[in-house]
């Protein structure tokens, strides 16, 4: 399981011109079971993404169709971490 710790490295107005399309890509990432969480950081400066990918190689390709990525608006650093405790949903998400 991985914290993706996402950066802004420009302006909020050239991100939201991408916004659309990074929520895009996280559907589709959700849809395939390989993020279980994300949102943005306050203050806005930039996101978080909770995935149950457990190789991190995968998850950096998974990581270069993300619009952000692609038009380098957000540096990335992945955390991988294993959890010793979570709540009953959480446990459910892992396993599907």
């Amino acid at each position: 399981m991985y914290i993706i710790n996402l950066t802004y490295k420009t302006e909020l107005r050239n991100v939201d011109q991408f916004l659309d399309e990074h929520i895009e890509f996280l559907n589709k990432q959700y849809e395939l079971g390989n993020f279980l969480a994300s949102g943005r950081k306050v203050p806005r400066t930039g996101g978080i993404i909770i995935s149950k990918v457990e190789n991190q190689g995968e998850l950096e390709k998974i990581i270069e169709k993300d619009p952000f990525k692609i038009n380098e608006l957000a540096d990335y650093e992945l955390i991988e971490f294993i959890p010793s405790k979570t709540c009953d949903e959480l446990k459910f998400l892992m396993n599907k």
